[in-house]
This record gives C-alpha cells, sequence and structure tokens, in this order.
C-alpha cells in the first residue's frame, strides 16, 4: 500500500475553500469515478473519496486543504502519476482567481 499526503496552504477562509473543495469533489468523481460524502464542519469540512483502490479524505479548513490517500497494490504502482494530477489539480483550483463584478451606473 502506498500514502499520499498533500499540504496545500491558502487565505481563503472557510467560506470560499468550502466552494473549492465542493468544485474539486465534484472533479474526481466525474474524471476518475470516486465516490465522494461531503461533510460540513463548524471549524473545517471534510471530503471522504473512495473508488477501488483508492481511499481518502480531504480536510478543508480556513487556510489549508490537506489530503491523505491510502492506495492499494495495483494503483499503488501509479503512485507518482496520481500524486501529480492530485497536485495540478488542487494548484490549478487555489489559482483561480474571483471574477470582480463591475458596477455600472444606472441611466435614467
Amino acid at each position: 500500500m502506498a500514502d499520499l499526503h498533500i499540504l496545500r496552504e491558502h487565505a481563503l477562509g472557510l467560506h470560499a475553500a468550502r466552494k473549492l473543495a465542493f468544485t474539486w469533489a465534484e472533479h474526481v468523481e466525474k474524471e476518475f469515478g470516486m465516490v465522494c460524502t461531503y461533510e460540513e464542519g463548524k471549524l473545517e469540512d471534510e471530503v471522504c473519496f473512495t473508488r477501488a483502490g483508492v481511499d481518502g479524505t480531504l480536510t478543508v479548513t480556513r487556510d489549508h486543504f490537506e489530503l491523505k490517500a491510502k492506495l492499494g497494490f495495483l494503483v499503488g504502482a501509479f503512485k507518482g502519476r496520481i500524486e501529480s494530477e492530485i497536485v495540478r489539480n488542487l494548484d490549478e483550483l487555489l489559482a483561480v482567481k474571483p471574477v470582480a463584478r463591475k458596477h455600472t451606473a444606472m441611466k435614467k
């Protein structure tokens, strides 16, 4: 069995981090066939994900994401590729900047 541990710090706050984590969960469900459950907490959320050969959690707080996963024997052979894909995906989500809304004056 191979273990993954990925930690990403951020300055989003829990509300915005929660939205990104939900987006991440939807992505891994669609892209990798994971089954995800999302549990909101007062100070942190937890996304549990699973599929054949993979079990893990993504812990979401106001200042970091922490992913821990156990890879089965067969899936563990692809640990490097899986880890780089997860890192890339999390980094892409964290790099997205919210779009500023333009305020336009109302014409009379």
